[in-house]
């Protein structure tokens, strides 16, 4: 896949995915009115926020590396012809994932509204399903070797104090 189209599917994909899971399905849900703060604590919100400007550029350096790098897109359709282990990657094996679920939880936080901790939650094992069912074994067959090792010192969720770098 040329650049120009990985970064035009890239970029049609995160309209489609992520801005629906993180964006327009939490706005539906909320509407993004305010309720009382968790526990009457005014902290939870301000957590909220921040893992809102953590998640948002963590989904697009990811989404861009895919791009630029990997040379296709997050979707399965149209998969990276390299594996991407640059950036956020070099930290933890989905950090697509965990922005987005980063992203719902911070909204959840910010509005004081409990139904998108449990969609972000839900979300989340749905994504773990997926990735330990679907995407690890093509990622494997696909990369081989090269995934393999990068299996072996990047953690599939919780990310690495320091970054790992490929040999």
């Amino acid at each position: 896949m040329r650049k120009t189209m990985a970064v035009l599917g890239s970029a049609l994909f995160f309209v489609v995915a992520p801005s629906l899971l993180a964006g327009y399905i939490p706005w539906h849900v909320t509407q993004w009115q305010f309720r009382p703060a968790f526990l009457g604590v005014d902290l939870t919100r301000i957590l909220g926020g921040l893992l809102i400007v953590v998640g948002v550029p963590g989904v697009v350096d990811s989404f861009a590396r895919f791009a630029l790098e990997g040379l296709g897109t997050p979707a399965p359709i149209a998969p990276t012809q390299k594996l991407v282990v640059s950036g956020l990657y070099r930290f933890v094996r989905n950090p697509i994932y965990i922005a987005v679920v980063a992203v719902i939880l911070g909204q959840g936080l910010l509005f004081g509204d409990s139904r998108l901790l449990w969609y972000g939650a839900l979300l989340w094992l749905f994504f773990h399903a997926f990735v330990v069912m679907s995407e690890e074994p093509i990622l494997e067959e696909t990369f081989g070797t090269e995934y393999e090792n990068f299996r072996a010192n990047v953690p599939r969720w919780i990310p690495r104090l320091t970054p790992w770098r490929a040999a």
